[in-house]
């Protein structure tokens, strides 16, 4: 089985050059990596987000109906490659087209940071069969997670869309590395010191901390 290997929020280097270094000054090399990446995804968990870059996310959805902004007005002039695939949209049933959907994973704060960027996308009708749209005929709006359809491809209402993606903070906010140091070092005191505190720090308090700080990137 593949291990789960993100890219940590938050390195050992930063965990160990601050005033945690003590927690884990025991731990061997691959541990304190261990405890880096378990924190981030702790921290991504409490977030309902992915926030570390991540590769080839395959995503399914259903195409629910169109935006009334993008409603097809009779008056509308198109050039011939639109009122071709417009025709061939209508020759198939269906004039209420689904112009553009949402991927789940992008940027809560600081989309400059944020690299983002779709490998491909399949549509799977209940009719009239499968199509895998030409990622270059997208627009697709990394801040927002905003995807927009060319018009005249043939998205019916109750289509499924399988959309594989790439994402995440290519540079992490530094708040973000704060709060995975905070939850990494709520993670190894319960670890190492479970019941008695002698260790100096409180768990719940720094995990506390680490949500007081990934409040903002929390899915709303």
């Amino acid at each position: 089985m593949p291990s789960d290997s993100p890219t940590p929020l938050a390195s050992v280097s930063n965990f160990v050059e601050g005033p945690f270094a003590n927690l884990t000054s025991g731990y061997s090399a691959q541990a304190q990596t261990n405890l880096m990446l378990q924190a981030t995804r702790a921290c991504e968990s409490a977030c309902d987000r992915r926030l570390a870059p991540f590769a080839a996310v395959v995503e399914t959805q259903r195409a629910d109906a169109m935006d009334i902004e993008d409603a097809m007005d009779a008056y509308v002039p198109l050039d011939p490659t639109s009122q071709l695939g417009f025709s061939r949209a209508q020759s198939l049933g269906s004039t209420l087209l689904t112009r553009h959907f949402w991927v789940r994973e992008h940027p809560p704060r600081y989309p400059e940071l944020w690299t983002g960027s779709i490998a491909s996308i399949s549509l799977y009708r209940s009719y009239s069969g499968q199509q895998a749209v030409a990622v270059n005929t997208l627009q697709y709006e990394t801040d927002t997670g905003h995807v927009r359809f060319q018009l005249g491809t043939f998205v019916p209402p109750g289509t499924t869309i399988q959309v594989t993606y790439s994402g995440g903070y290519a540079t992490v906010p530094a708040d973000l590395v704060q709060a995975c140091q905070y939850m990494a070092a709520s993670m190894a005191v319960k670890q190492l010191d479970p019941v008695d505190g002698r260790s100096g720090h409180d768990p719940d308090a720094l995990r506390a901390d680490a949500l007081e700080m990934l409040a903002p990137y929390t899915r709303r």
